[in-house]
Parts: structure tokens; C-alpha cells; sequence
């Protein structure tokens, strides 16, 4: 028989707590109108364990959940479904949770290797659409397919035997060539101090692996093209396995490493090729975007002081550490490269976005999420929720903001409303779950005109529980 979930662990608890069902949903209530022109499918990724976890869960550690919105012609329809991973296969097999997905020295005896050998992961972190594929991704194992219908599980994908490594939760996809490019982090071993650079063209063949040697053990969580380089971020959360086995946290902040930013040529480059720019201690989950011109690099994110939700390697916390908008300059003109950067905006802002025709090009347009202290966090007295969503103007420096009251946000999605609409002529899509009514709905925004407030709210009868990234896949 199944065990409830803690009481007193808020990552089980609302707003991030798992909700213990499938279901397909048609026809759902629309407040507004749907516009005519969004037709596709809305895809949100997110832990949601399937039994009441071992020993101490933390929110990365759930088992894989795909939610999907699909929208034509003014109508909406709805589905979710548990990622079938190894993982949840066995556990659903002996009804209850056995494995320890975060720590493979806490797994019941007979599965203790099973960590370890384990190639599908939890698969509950993002989604992308290429190459006639739909894959979501946890970035420590291989992608996971699933029918972007249905959301019914086709297994881990390899790229018909070609990746021998992780997939970063975040591929970049180059708008003019459709080329996929994405990187595994401790990519030869556990906690190895390497990554593996791969590039997938837009057939969805894995045509190229490139192996760079990094100057420790770090966790990637995103990086950035452009048209002419690749720029990867090494950043001080430290790997170790010696510090692990002696109790110590696995994963650790360790400023005194350094900021060590890896840049090589987009096309043609090698190991050989990588060269190594020196940045300021910070930190970034999420970047918004990057561009070059004349061999400056121009990279924004959402940057932080020092890393939040990580410990120290004595198992301290940073403490309260806010994101806010930066840009980096990378001058890769200067015999040694250089780099600097400066903060542009003065709200806090994560999980930014931009109009997919222009990554790794120059642009105007950003939005995010972001709180504007009406909810707050079970996770500490100084955290918010995010309430807000944000239009950042790259060329004017303005804002348009809107919020959301008692309604959590999830990551802005960028659809534009054709594609030769010009930049930033399209909507913004967000699962907003309501602090009141404890159900989500889909808020469908102008994405010019954010402060305006939803055009379309398209309402569920349940709750979408907090979740981490999603995606779109056009219709057709």
C-alpha cells in the first residue's frame, strides 16, 4: 500500500507537491479568446514523485511529469502523463519508491546499483521539439522520447547510438539552420571535470562531439550561441565524490575556484580551439540570449552573487541571493580575452526567454518571471514566488510588467504569431496556479503588451504542480 507523502516537506506540499493522476481533458473553459493564429501544443516538464519518496527529498529529485496544452482554432485540450522511465517502471512494479534518484548510497539493498547503471534518469526538467521528435530532458542522463500527442513514452533516445553522454536540459537551436547544439557536464565519469559539446543538424543527426577538458568538476546548467562561437560557463558549484563519501555535499559552492568561461568557434571548432576567459565570482541558471559582432561576444542572464540552493563544501548556506538582468562582454580581440560584466535591469527576473527566431542573433525583446513580494515562500521568510511577467526592451532599457496576484508563474513561452511576424510580435503562454482556488490554469498574454494583462485564461480543474521548464511545438 502506498505511504502519504510528508506533511512537513514543503517540496510535497503546495504549490510543489506531486498530484497522484493522469488524465486527457477536452474542450476546456476559455475566459477570453484563444487567438486564431495560436494553434500547437503547450509542453511543461516537472518533478512529481509517484510514491512518497525516501529519506529526504529535494525538488529536483521527483519523477518526470509532461503536461500538455493543445490549442486550435480557438479551442483547447489538455493532457498529462508520468514520464515511464526505468525508475518509475520499477517502482510502479513494487509500489512503492526504492531508489534514492539523488543519492545511490540511499536505495533499498537490492537496487543499490541501480543509480549508478541507470540511463533514463528522472527525465523531469525540460522539453524540446526537433528533428521530428518530442524529448524531455534531465540532464544527467540521455533525453526521453514521448509522442507529442498522447504524451505516451517511446524510451530514452541516443540519436540512433551516437550520444554516449548526458543531454543538458538546455539545447540551443540556431533559427536559421535549425541545428541543435547541446553539452553534457561531468560528461566521462561522475564528477569527472570535463563537458561534451554535440551537434544535431535539423534532421535530427547527431553530427558532431567535441570533448573539452575544464579546470574542476562543475554542474552546467546552461550556455549560449551565437552565430560564430559556442560559450560555455564554468562556474564554482564544485563536484566531488571524495567529499560525498566523506559526508560532505556532493555538489557545493566553492568560490574560491573561480569563474572560468570556455569560448570556441561555432563552426569548425575543436578541443584545440577552446580558449578560456576569466570572469568575476557569480552565478547563472538561465541565460536570456547572446549575440557577436567583430569578434565581441554579448551574453544576458539572470545572475546571481553566489549560488542559491546550493551549500557551501563545509554545508553552509549562501544565504539570500537575488537574480537580477546582467550583460556580459567577452572581447575575444585582445591577445589574453576578457571579460566583464554590469547589471542592466533592476527587477529581479528568472527564467528568461526570448523570440526563438533570434537566438544566438542580435535582439530588442526579453521576458521573465518575477515576484513582487505577494507570495511568499515556504522555503525561507526572504523568498517570494513569482507572480510577475516581464517584457525587458534591450533598446529602450523599459519595462512592462504585470502581475499576477495569488497566482504563481511559470517560465514564459515565446510563440510568435507567424513567422514572418516581426520580433516580438506574438504571445507569451505561462501556467499560473492560483494560491486560492489551488487549481492552473494557461494565461495567454500579447507579448508586446504584457501590462495589459491575459487576453485568454484557459482554466484546468486541477493543479499543475511547480515545475521547471516547457516548450512549443507548432501545429502541422
Amino acid at each position: 500500500m502506498s505511504q502519504p507523502m510528508s506533511e512537513t516537506n514543503p517540496f510535497l506540499n503546495f504549490p510543489y507537491g506531486a498530484i497522484q493522476m493522469e488524465c486527457d481533458a477536452r474542450d476546456l473553459i476559455v475566459e477570453g479568446e484563444i487567438p486564431a493564429e495560436l494553434n500547437g501544443t503547450l509542453y511543461r516538464a516537472g518533478p512529481n514523485p509517484r510514491f512518497a519518496p525516501r529519506g529526504e527529498y529535494h525538488f529536483f529529485a521527483g519523477d518526470g511529469m509532461v503536461h500538455a496544452f493543445h490549442l486550435q482554432d480557438g479551442k483547447a485540450n489538455y493532457n498529462n502523463r508520468w514520464v515511464r522511465t526505468a525508475k518509475w517502471k520499477l517502482e510502479d512494479t513494487e509500489g512503492r519508491n526504492v531508489v534514492n534518484a539523488m543519492n545511490p548510497f540511499d536505495c533499498e539493498p537490492e537496487y543499490s546499483d541501480f543509480v549508478l547503471t541507470d540511463k533514463d534518469g528522472l527525465a523531469n526538467t525540460a522539453t524540446v521539439w526537433h528533428g521530428g521528435r518530442l524529448l524531455v530532458m534531465e540532464e544527467g542522463h540521455r533525453p526521453f522520447e514521448l509522442d507529442p500527442a498522447t504524451l505516451e513514452s517511446k524510451g530514452s533516445w541516443d540519436f540512433r547510438g551516437k550520444l554516449n553522454t548526458a543531454m543538458t536540459a538546455h539545447p540551443k537551436i540556431d533559427p536559421v539552420t535549425g541545428e541543435m547544439v547541446f553539452f553534457a557536464y561531468m560528461a566521462t565519469g561522475p564528477f569527472s571535470a570535463d563537458v561534451m559539446l554535440h551537434k544535431v543538424n535539423a534532421d535530427g543527426i547527431l553530427t558532431e562531439s567535441t570533448h573539452i577538458p575544464t579546470p574542476y568538476s562543475s554542474m552546467v546548467h546552461d550556455f549560449v550561441i551565437t552565430e560564430n562561437y559556442i560559450v560555455i560557463p564554468i562556474m564554482p558549484i564544485t563536484g566531488s565524490l571524495e567529499r560525498a563519501m566523506e559526508g560532505g555535499p556532493p555538489l557545493a559552492w566553492e568560490p574560491d575556484k573561480g569563474v572560468h568561461i570556455a569560448v570556441l568557434p561555432r563552426h569548425g571548432g575543436t578541443t584545440e580551439d577552446v580558449q578560456w576567459v576569466e570572469m568575476p565570482i557569480c552565478f547563472t541558471f538561465h541565460y536570456m540570449n547572446a549575440f557577436d559582432s567583430d569578434g565581441v561576444i554579448t551574453v544576458d542572464g539572470c545572475q546571481f552573487k553566489a549560488a542559491p540552493l546550493f551549500p557551501t563544501v563545509n554545508g553552509e548556506h549562501t544565504g539570500k541571493v537575488t537574480p537580477f538582468l546582467n550583460r556580459w562582454t567577452i572581447d575575444m580581440n585582445a591577445a589574453t580575452p576578457t571579460g566583464s560584466f554590469e547589471q542592466i535591469d533592476e527587477f529581479e527576473s528568472e527564467f528568461p526567454q526570448v523570440d526563438p527566431r533570434h537566438i544566438g542573433r542580435p535582439y530588442r525583446h526579453g521576458w521573465y518571471a518575477s515576484p513582487d513580494g505577494q507570495l511568499k515562500s515556504p522555503l525561507s521568510e526572504n523568498e517570494n514566488f513569482y507572480n510577475v511577467i516581464g517584457h525587458y526592451d534591450h533598446e529602450t532599457g523599459k519595462e512592462d510588467r504585470y502581475s499576477c496576484g495569488q497566482c504563481l508563474v511559470s517560465e514564459p513561452i515565446f510563440v510568435p504569431a507567424s513567422d514572418s511576424a516581426a520580433e516580438g510580435e506574438g504571445y507569451l503562454l505561462t501556467v499560473a496556479t492560483s494560491f486560492e482556488s489551488r487549481t492552473s490554469s494557461l494565461f495567454i498574454f500579447k507579448a508586446l503588451d504584457v501590462s495589459a494583462g491575459p487576453v485568454a485564461k484557459v482554466h484546468l480543474s486541477h493543479r499543475v504542480p511547480a515545475g521547471f521548464h516547457g516548450g512549443w511545438r507548432p501545429a502541422g
